[in-house]
């Protein structure tokens, strides 16, 4: 069984992977805490298994399993005091520094220490009784300690100023990080505000207002002009227009009347209408994005994981070398005593900028925000482990029919002496089939009647029309009845007629290519796609004709699901490998290939669940936006790890060498903080619009 708890009080990163190997350590239970989100994903067994997991993350400091309605309020409101207490510090502290060297004296003296003292104090007793309750509890080695270890060594040491900036300093950047982190929750959170707390249900007795949670297929719905769709139906009254920007990223808004789908999630801008529910809420477009958006921390990229290993063993060796650089280093120097305080002040610094906050914060920080993005536009990442996959293809696969065309067929040329009467009799014969050709001719109008009409399976329609015998279909259905044939061109799908054995010519059916696909395909090249094939199970002229229109290397054609997943193993052999499909046969490549993307518009269920990235548009000009915010991601990540890394390295030896103060330290280690959370926000910017890309945000 799967849950999504939402959390409260969880206000560190690295607390939230110590809560998550807590989690992950129980018999039944697998885990993965999201920080940014307040989110925990848990797998469990049975309900008793649930329950000890609740109780742990209950347990787990000051972190409470929060109800069901989430909080709305505006960041600074939420760090209100804690704003109110750091600015309150920063006065005690430069009063303090200024009543210190304005004269001397006992009394100023006393007095500077008194305003060290309360600027150490009101922002600094959370910080020392975090620590005592983690060292309680056995987590000795994270960013409170840290602080806490450096702040009480600088007052051992006399430099109670440096005391106070320790406190006082990390504070801020505490904040600071709360705050970005704050604003960058809400804005996925406000991005994905597309569920309704209610739906109107039109009943016997009247119309009652339900949880959408309480629809069931059937249920007809009654949405006035404003309101969203609570989930996917049909209209079966009224005419309006739907808004579908916050599904598909689609900034123009559609007409929709009787007969057509509408999807949950939608906003009603036009006017009342009824909606036949087609599905329950949990199966519902608005509810399968809000559970692929929410629960992509699952699917952690190998960054994070790294990340959250480096953490782990990085802390406690960087606190047993300072323990040694302070009381171990002094006894090489030749006066042990003498030398002790200037070690460990050295030690102190080391220890500071030791601090992994930028890393452990940055990382899942840079994910968050490049899904978030990618969802805005009609793109669904499962997870940061898709992300990066995808920034790595470097083979690009798709299928042919509802991915690179539409599937919708028409007729193409006619050849025949007389046209319109070889219009006619075919589309009365074929009026009556099943077959998808047949929808090719059902926009011509014919007053002529199709008697005693017979299909074949896989050759064509037999039957009576003004009392001649008429046959369409293909050559092979001519062949059989003896009726010479000739394909004017290969490549193409004919349709031929014949009447009383005569025959009267014949019709190209034609599947249209989507717009925008040849362009995609090249601007899939210009962001590390090498090569591009197309795996089809059409006949290979029709699949060749295709490919050569829009730019590919290479057909795969007459392909069945089996073979499709053979050639896909292949494909993977010459680099990462991305897949495109949309039916339920593409379900198996989908999840042999490294990344599979699916159509979310006209894509099948199976194909969805089977891949990674899901278009919700049906238009392959998202993939290149795709792949392009998955390598700026990517990018972002390994800048924010290299930059935070060598920057720590930097201060550290400059700390050994007593080259900065303990508070410079500190400041080092807030702006090393701030710069890769900032740094990871640009995941969120909108590419500029002159950029050659035809997938330019906004557009159709």
């Amino acid at each position: 069984m799967i849950k999504k708890i939402r959390i409260e009080g969880l206000d560190c990163a690295t607390c939230a992977g110590e809560l998550e190997r807590r989690l992950n350590g129980m018999e039944g239970v697998k885990a993965s805490v999201n920080f940014v989100n307040q989110t925990i994903r848990l797998e469990y067994d049975t309900q008793e298994t649930y329950e000890k997991a609740a109780a742990e993350i209950n347990g787990f400091d000051e972190v409470k399993i929060a109800g069901e309605e989430e909080k709305r309020e505006s960041v600074w409101k939420t760090h209100a005091s804690e704003l109110v207490q750091v600015i309150l510090s920063v006065i005690f502290l430069v009063a303090g520094i200024v009543t210190e060297h304005v004269g001397t004296g006992d009394a100023l003296r006393i007095a500077s220490y008194v305003l060290y003292g309360l600027a150490y104090l009101i922002v600094g007793w959370k910080i020392l009784w975090e620590t005592v309750k983690n060292v309680t509890h056995g987590r000795i080695f994270d960013e409170n300690f840290l602080m806490t270890l450096a702040s009480i060594g600088a007052i051992v040491l006399g430099q109670y100023a440096e005391a106070a900036e320790v406190m006082v300093l990390y504070s801020l950047g505490e904040l600071l990080q709360s705050i970005a982190v704050g604003a960058s929750r809400k804005s996925i959170a406000s991005l994905m505000d597309l569920k309704t707390q209610t739906a109107r249900v039109v009943t016997e007795e009247g119309e009652k207002l339900i949880p959408p949670e309480e629809i069931r297929i059937g249920d007809i719905l009654l949405i006035k002009a404003g309101e969203k769709v609570a989930t996917d139906g049909v209209i079966t009254e009224g005419v309006t227009t739907l808004d579908t920007k916050s599904l598909s990223g689609e900034p123009m808004p559609r007409d929709a009347g009787v007969g057509d789908t509408v999807l949950g999630g939608s906003i009603n801008v036009g006017g009342v209408i009824k909606v036949r529910a087609e599905k329950d809420y949990s199966e519902s477009t608005v509810a399968k994005i809000l559970d692929l958006v929410e629960n992509s921390s699952a699917k952690k990229a190998k960054s994070e994981k790294f990340i959250t290993k480096f953490a782990a063993i990085y802390t406690p060796v960087v606190c047993i070398a300072a323990v040694l650089l302070a009381f171990l280093v002094p006894a090489f120097t030749g006066n042990y005593a003498a030398n002790l305080g200037d070690w460990v002040n050295r030690a102190l610094v080391f220890l500071v900028i030791s601090c992994p906050c930028a890393l452990v914060i940055s990382v899942p920080l840079s994910y968050f925000s490049g899904i978030g993005f990618a969802a805005k536009h009609g793109i669904l990442v499962k997870g940061s482990t898709g992300l990066d996959a995808l920034a790595e293809t470097k083979i690009a696969a798709f299928d042919k029919t509802g991915t690179l065309t539409y599937g919708n067929f028409k007729i193409g040329k006619v050849y025949a002496d007389r046209k319109e009467e070889l219009l006619e009799i075919a589309a009365a014969a074929e009026k009556g089939s099943s077959h998808p050709i047949a929808e090719a001719f059902g926009g011509i109008a014919t007053k002529r009647k199709a008697e005693n009409v017979k299909e074949q399976a896989g050759l064509g329609i037999s039957c009576t029309i003004d009392g001649k015998e008429v046959w369409v279909g293909n050559e092979k259905w001519m062949n059989v009845h003896k009726i010479s044939v000739q394909n004017p061109s290969e490549g193409a799908t004919y349709v031929h007629c014949a009447a009383d054995g005569k025959y009267l010519g014949c019709v190209t059916i034609e599947d249209e290519i989507k717009e925008n696909v040849k362009q995609s395909i090249a601007d899939l090249r210009k962001q590390g796609i090498e090569k591009c094939y197309m795996l089809t199970g059409d006949n290979a002229a029709r699949a060749k004709a295709v490919a050569e229109q829009i730019g590919l290397d290479g057909v795969y054609a007459g392909l069945l699901p089996e073979d499709k997943l053979n050639v896909a193993k292949e494909l993977k052999a010459k680099g990462k490998l991305m897949y495109a499909g949309d039916g339920i046969n593409d379900a198996p490549v989908l999840m042999e290939s490294d990344v599979g993307i699916s159509m979310g518009g006209v894509g099948s269920d199976a194909a969805i669940e089977a891949s990674e990235v899901v278009l919700m548009r049906d238009d392959l000009s998202l993939l290149p936006l795709a792949k392009k915010t998955a390598r700026r991601t990517k990018k972002i990540v390994l800048q924010n790890i290299v930059f935070s890394i060598a920057v720590k390295i930097v201060v550290m030896v400059l700390g050994v060498c007593n080259l900065i103060p303990l508070g410079l330290a500190v400041f080092a280690d807030v702006g090393v903080m701030m710069l890769a959370v900032l740094n990871s926000f640009r995941t969120r910017i909108d590419f500029k619009k002159k950029e050659s890309c035809s997938c330019k945000i906004g557009r159709a």
